[in-house]
């Protein structure tokens, strides 16, 4: 009896434990938990069913160029995502360390508000000179390494797919690469597709490439989590 009673107990105090969300992310999956700079941050849907999408993101015209419509593909190559395979994503590859989610917009946008996991890396650092720092930073984040000066015979074996030729260029070395998703604001933003343009121009490997084109915009219109860095 009274180990019933003490159940009661914590159901009454803790209903969040056993209630289901009614808004859920599917029809059997009521959220996903991600790391957001080092704190465990519940991924789910508003509750609230008479929520509104408010701001820029409600807009439905802006100016063309350079809000112009984006194509499903960016780089034939590159996996184009949705919100589910978006969600998957962080759920693994990002939380075993496989995977970096890129918000690939400026740092003024980052900072009104992100995709939780996602580090910001502007869509312009991609199309730097390869001697440039910050490019270089950013590369060794996703796994990718400067080369130094390589022998010309050295470089001919890599070349005819020796000694893992096939995931280096002159420049850089992929073999350690991640697996990266990159998003920007949504459909009608070409950021993220221009990051993706340079990365591949760069030599990465596109089967690590992913796009989420519906971005900022699909995600809030879905009504998901979004962190204020």
């Amino acid at each position: 009896m009274l180990k019933n009673w003490c159940l009661f107990c914590v159901v009454a105090l803790m209903p969040g434990l056993v209630q289901a969300l009614d808004v859920k992310l599917t029809a059997d999956r009521d959220y996903i938990e991600v790391i957001h700079l080092d704190k465990l941050i519940k991924v789910q849907r508003i509750q609230d069913q008479d929520h509104l999408l408010t701001g820029s993101f409600a807009k439905t015209s802006r100016k063309c160029p350079p809000f112009c419509i984006q194509p499903i593909t960016p780089v034939e190559g590159v996996k184009t995502v949705g919100q589910l395979e978006t969600l998957e994503f962080m759920e693994k590859d990002l939380l075993d360390g496989t995977g970096v989610l890129i918000d690939a917009r400026t740092s003024t946008w980052f900072k009104r508000g992100t995709i939780p996991g996602s580090i910001n890396i502007p869509f312009t650092i991609f199309g730097l000179d390869s001697k440039d720092p910050k490019l270089i930073d950013s590369m060794r984040t996703l796994g990718a390494k400067r080369r130094s000066e390589i022998g010309s015979l050295f470089r001919a074996i890599e070349k005819i797919g020796l000694m893992g030729g096939d995931l280096k260029n002159d420049e850089w070395d992929f073999t350690l690469t991640k697996k990266i998703l990159l998003w920007c604001n949504g459909p009608w933003c070409g950021q993220s597709p221009r990051a993706i343009k340079d990365l591949a121009e760069l030599g990465y490997p596109l089967d690590k490439i992913m796009y989420y084109r519906g971005g900022m915009q699909g995600w809030q219109l879905l009504g998901l989590t979004v962190i204020i860095p």
